[in-house]
């Protein structure tokens, strides 16, 4: 599933190409997507593209009088094509803009594209996304805050996206290592100190995978049609058995809320 880094990478691909266009027309081939896509959508041709956003895996273009909510699912990419390329069987949705075509293709048709007249921010999908991860607002405090009480495992704390937005299977494995904290420890038990090296990991940890395009393990590729390659590069994830990159000791894997985690046992003890 595309995380903050990949919806990210992708923003910043569209934004140099879409920011100040004029949309010229609009194309629903599949309106049955996560949830219909809303007649409203196709009565866009006209609207100016003011600014492109991420609010944590969800893209909100700035209409002018409105928002276009756009999400990737499970296995969706937004690409640039040319105009009057051929249409594949997943690719659901069109935006023109005159010598540009923004693609979406959904193969899962998890995804969505859904449209907003008020304070997108308010929207039901976004208005409970907690801190974004990137934002002087993620500090070591306020995880420490958050997580006092607790009893679940860190790794899925740091996985709610009620608390902090965004950091995906992938990057919490990473993370963790990092910061040398072992995923299955209650979140209420890690001290203070601890948060702030995670904290920093996290930041660490996304700026590397946006860097690297993101991770394409399966479909995820960015607006220009590249696959990311930051999974080339991990430092746990997907490499059981394999030894740490820092001690040697095989990495292990265990299932944590049905996802694989990943964690040095003599690292992260």
């Amino acid at each position: 599933m595309p995380e903050l880094p990949e919806v990210e990478v992708t923003r910043r691909g569209l934004a140099p190409h879409v920011v100040g266009q004029i949309i010229s027309a609009v194309t629903v081939r599949e309106p049955r997507l996560r949830w219909p896509i809303p007649r409203a959508v196709r009565s866009l041709a006209g609207r100016k593209v003011r600014a492109i956003r991420r609010r944590g895996k969800y893209l909100l273009v700035d209409c002018g009088d409105g928002h276009l909510i756009l999400h990737l699912g499970m296995s969706g990419s937004l690409r640039l094509v040319p105009p009057g390329t051929p249409a594949g069987k997943h690719d659901h949705f069109d935006l023109l803009f005159g010598d540009k075509c923004l693609r979406l293709r959904d193969p899962r048709r998890f995804g969505a594209v859904l449209w907003t007249r008020g304070d997108v921010d308010r929207h039901p999908l976004l208005a409970h996304l907690g801190v974004e991860p990137l934002s002087s607002a993620l500090t070591g405090a306020r995880l420490h805050r958050l997580s006092r009480g607790l009893r679940i495992p860190v790794k899925q704390f740091l996985m709610d996206a009620k608390r902090v937005v965004g950091v995906g299977n992938i990057y919490a494995s990473e993370s963790l290592f990092r910061a040398g904290i072992e995923p299955r420890r209650r979140a209420g038990k890690i001290s203070l100190e601890k948060y702030e090296k995670l904290v920093a990991a996290v930041k660490v940890t996304l700026r590397a995978a946006i860097k690297a395009g993101g991770s394409s393990l399966r479909d995820f590729v960015g607006s220009d049609g590249e696959s990311g390659y930051f999974q080339n590069h991990a430092l746990v994830y997907d490499r059981a058995g394999m030894p740490c990159r820092r001690c040697r000791t095989p990495i292990r894997r265990i299932v944590q809320g049905a996802r694989a985690t990943y964690f040095c046992p003599r690292c992260q003890s």
